[in-house]
């Protein structure tokens, strides 16, 4: 029941503006963990060794503080989990996308640049559209279902040890000349966390919108993605609002020829999509929620 209570008051809540602008949010703290840690031990010849003990203490440090702080009782247990769920916020990120999307394009580019790491400024409509649509079903992964799962395995110690990790991988774990051999260890880990939660998102996408015929397609591109995991979401998103997704886009300037996910879905999309998008994300919060009251009064 501990993990039901926790869904439903982050629905209800999400992050409310007048606590996180008053204390540090959790996940900020954890960012200013792996910052230390990349000031201090991303240097000399061993960076990858390093990087590897860097993310086992990190990792151990987790553990030991979801431990500690579960000793405290189920309360805490709720609280904190909630904290460190994401359904809400999630959902009023994207949405407030497709409401300025409704205003102008420039309005549009400016909201989608908060939630995208990719260039925004000559973006049309369409592209707008689809940043948004793949940051719902990717973060709806690794923001909402993958901590829900640890959660349910291991508690809240499994938790914590999933954002962490996921804190890290967002930080370091990117193939820079500084970071592609002391991100390393986090990446790779965070690949094998996210691995089984991807594709149970893919199966809470698809599941319910009809689209689980199309499942050979998905995995299809799924494993054309540049992600091992972010492409499973992403491919049954698609498919579930009959959008086409990815493709090319811009990096630091750079154009990227991704190829794009559900080519025969349309490209001339707009916020009644990213709408859609976010229905199809209530829709698999809803099914866990179900899952997780069954189990907790079986």
């Amino acid at each position: 029941m501990t993990l039901v209570l926790a869904m439903l008051l982050d629905a209800a809540l999400g992050e409310p503006k007048w606590l996180w602008s008053r204390l540090p949010h959790p996940a900020v703290l954890m960012g200013r963990a792996v910052g230390w840690a990349d000031e201090r031990f991303n240097s000399g010849d061993q960076r990858r060794a390093n990087g590897i003990l860097t993310m086992a203490g990190l990792a151990i440090g987790a553990l030991l503080l979801g431990w500690v702080v579960s000793l405290f009782g189920p309360a805490v247990e709720i609280v904190i989990a909630a904290i460190l769920f994401a359904q809400r916020s999630l959902v009023d990120h994207v949405k407030a996308v497709a409401d300025a999307l409704r205003l102008s394009v420039g309005d549009g580019r400016m909201s989608v640049a908060m939630i995208v790491g990719r260039d925004t400024s000559d973006m049309d409509r369409p592209a707008v559209a689809r940043a948004a649509i793949e940051s719902a079903a990717e973060n709806f992964s690794d923001g909402v279902i993958a901590p829900i799962f640890w959660f349910a395995i291991l508690g809240l110690p499994g938790l914590l040890l999933y954002k962490i990790t996921n804190t890290a991988d967002s930080m370091i774990g990117y193939r820079t000349p500084r970071h592609q051999n002391f991100g390393w260890a986090a990446a790779r880990f965070d690949d094998l966390l996210n691995l089984i939660p991807a594709r149970l998102t893919a199966l809470l996408i698809a599941i319910p919108h009809g689209v689980l015929r199309d499942w050979p397609a998905i995995v299809r591109d799924a494993r054309r993605h540049r992600s091992p995991n972010a492409g499973w979401p992403e491919a049954a998103m698609a498919r579930a609002i009959g959008v086409a997704l990815s493709g090319p886009r811009s990096y630091d300037g750079e154009m990227r020829d991704f190829p794009f996910v559900h080519p025969e879905g349309r490209d001339d999309i707009g916020p009644d999509d990213i709408d859609a998008a976010t229905r199809v994300l209530w829709t698999g919060w809803g099914i866990v929620l179900a899952l997780a009251l069954a189990a907790a009064l079986l």
